[in-house]
C-alpha cells in the first residue's frame, strides 16, 4: 500500500494553497485505460470526469498512444516559425468542421489561452476593450479572462484590462427569469442584452459564452437564444464568440458543436477550443472568418502551441473521434443515462434538478425543500462515490452547488448503468 500523506505533504509545501484538490485524502492517479483509472493503491475507478473533460476519447488510447511516441521518436518541437505538417493537417480538418467560412486556426496550450487570444482579435478587430460576457460563466485563469468571468468563486480580482458587461440568459432554471416559458425567456434576456447595450459607451467588442456553462454547473438557456442575441449583435457590429472549450467535438450529442443549437442566424465570428481534442495532451485553439483572425498587425509566433507532438495526438485522437461516431454515442449513451440519473433523482430529496445533453450531465444539490445550496451534500456525495469507485466532478455559481459527470465520450451502456448504481448509492448515503 502506498500512503498518499507524504506526496500531500510535497504538494503543500511547494505547490499554491489555491491549488485545488478533490477528497479529504487526496489520490495519486498512475493510469489508465479506457474508461477506468487506477491510483497509487491499485484502486480502480470508473473515470466520470476525464481530468476535467479533457480525456475525451479514452485514457490510453492506442491510436493517440502510436502517433504521440512515433512523432515523439522524430522530432518534438520546432515553433510555429517552421512549417509544421501535424498542425496544417488538423488546422485543416478544424477548419472544416468549424462551419466558419473562410476559417482560420492559431493553436495554444490551453482553453484559457484561447480565450486570451480571442479576446485580443476581438478587441483590436473592433477597437473597443469592452466585453459582453454572461453571468455565472467561466474563462480561464488569465489576467484578461479572469475579467470577463462571472463566477466569483474563481475570479480572484476584480483589477481589469477590459470593461465588461454582464448579460441574464445563461442559467434557465434560477434567476429573475426562471420562472418564464421558453420563448418568453429568450426575449427577457434579449431585452436585458439591449438594455445593458444602452449602458456601454461606444461600440463593444464581443460577446464570448459558453454553449454549456462548464464550471458554473453545466447550466444553458433555451435552445436558440444566442442565435436571438446574434440578431443585436450584428446589428451593432458586435462580435460573438463561442467557448466550446468544453461543449465541443460532439459532447453534447444532438451537436458536434455547441453553439448549433443557436444557429438560426449563422455560425460564430470566434469559436475557442481545447480540452478533449488532445486527449490529454495540451492542446487549445482559435477559430475565426479570416478578416478577424487577420486584423493583427503585428508579428506574432507561439512556441508551444501546435508543437508537433500534441498535433499528432489532435489528428489522431479527432481521427478516431469521428471514425467511430463518438457524438452518435454520446447521443444515444448519454441519454440513457441522463434518463438513468433523473429516475435516481426523484428518490432523493436533496437533488434539485438533472440537466444536460449527450455525456454532460449535471446533479444540482439543495438543502431538500428549499432552492438553497448545499455544497456539504456535494462534497459528501463526491467522497462517497470515490469509495464506491467512480469520479466525479463538482461546479456551480455562487449560489449552486452541482456534481458534474462527464465521462469519455466511448461510455459503455454498461458502465454508464455502472456508474448510475455506485452514484444511486452514493446520493441515498444522504439519507
Amino acid at each position: 500500500m502506498t500512503n498518499p500523506i507524504p506526496l500531500h505533504n510535497r504538494h503543500r509545501s511547494v505547490l499554491p494553497d489555491w491549488l485545488a484538490l478533490y477528497y479529504d485524502r487526496p489520490i495519486e492517479l498512475t493510469h489508465g485505460e479506457g474508461r477506468h483509472v487506477w491510483d497509487a493503491d491499485g484502486n480502480r475507478y470508473l473515470d466520470f470526469f476525464g481530468g476535467i473533460l479533457t480525456t475525451m476519447t479514452a485514457h490510453a488510447l492506442p491510436e493517440v498512444t502510436k502517433a504521440v511516441s512515433e512523432q515523439a521518436g522524430r522530432i518534438i518541437h520546432s515553433s510555429t516559425l517552421y512549417l509544421n505538417r501535424p498542425m496544417v493537417e488538423l488546422a485543416e480538418r478544424i477548419a472544416a468542421l468549424s462551419g466558419i467560412p473562410e476559417a482560420r486556426v492559431f493553436f495554444t496550450t490551453s482553453g484559457t489561452e484561447a480565450n486570451d487570444t480571442a479576446l485580443l482579435l476581438a478587441t483590436t478587430y473592433r477597437r473597443s476593450n469592452q466585453i459582453l460576457a454572461m453571468r455565472n460563466s467561466y474563462h480561464g485563469r488569465s489576467f484578461s479572462t479572469v475579467s470577463i468571468t462571472g463566477n466569483r468563486g474563481w475570479s480572484p480580482t476584480s483589477l481589469s484590462p477590459l470593461q465588461t458587461y454582464y448579460v441574464h440568459g445563461a442559467v434557465r432554471t434560477r434567476g429573475p427569469f426562471a420562472h418564464l416559458k421558453d420563448a418568453d425567456f429568450t426575449a427577457a434576456a434579449v431585452a436585458d442584452l439591449e438594455d445593458v447595450l444602452g449602458q456601454a459607451r461606444g461600440g463593444l467588442a464581443a460577446l464570448i459564452a459558453e454553449p454549456i456553462q462548464g464550471v458554473g454547473g453545466f447550466t444553458s438557456p433555451p435552445d436558440g437564444l444566442y442565435g436571438a442575441f446574434r440578431e443585436v449583435l450584428d446589428r451593432h457590429g458586435i462580435l460573438w464568440i463561442s467557448d466550446e472549450v468544453q461543449t465541443g467535438w460532439g459532447r453534447t450529442g444532438d451537436n458536434f458543436w455547441g453553439w448549433q443549437a443557436h444557429a438560426q442566424n449563422g455560425p460564430p465570428d470566434i469559436l475557442t477550443f481545447a480540452k478533449g481534442i488532445g486527449n490529454g495532451m495540451s492542446i487549445g485553439g482559435v477559430v475565426a472568418r479570416a478578416e478577424v483572425m487577420n486584423c493583427l498587425d503585428s508579428n506574432s509566433i507561439s512556441t508551444f502551441g501546435g508543437s508537433p507532438v500534441t498535433m499528432a495526438a489532435g489528428v489522431a485522437n479527432l481521427g478516431y473521434l469521428l471514425e467511430h461516431d463518438l457524438q452518435g454515442n454520446a447521443r444515444r449513451v448519454g441519454g440513457l443515462l441522463l434518463e438513468r440519473l433523473r429516475a435516481i433523482a426523484a428518490t432523493v430529496p436533496a437533488v434539485r434538478e438533472v440537466r444536460g445533453r449527450g455525456l454532460m450531465a449535471g446533479l444540482e444539490l439543495t438543502k431538500p425543500g428549499t432552492d438553497q445550496a448545499d455544497p456539504d451534500a456535494a462534497a459528501a456525495v463526491l467522497e462517497a462515490a470515490r469509495t464506491g469507485g467512480l469520479l466525479l466532478g463538482k461546479g456551480g455559481g455562487h449560489n449552486t452547488s452541482v456534481l458534474r459527470i462527464a465521462p469519455p465520450l466511448s461510455l459503455t451502456v454498461a458502465e454508464a448503468e455502472e456508474g448510475a448504481d455506485i452514484l444511486a448509492e452514493a446520493l441515498h448515503s444522504l439519507d
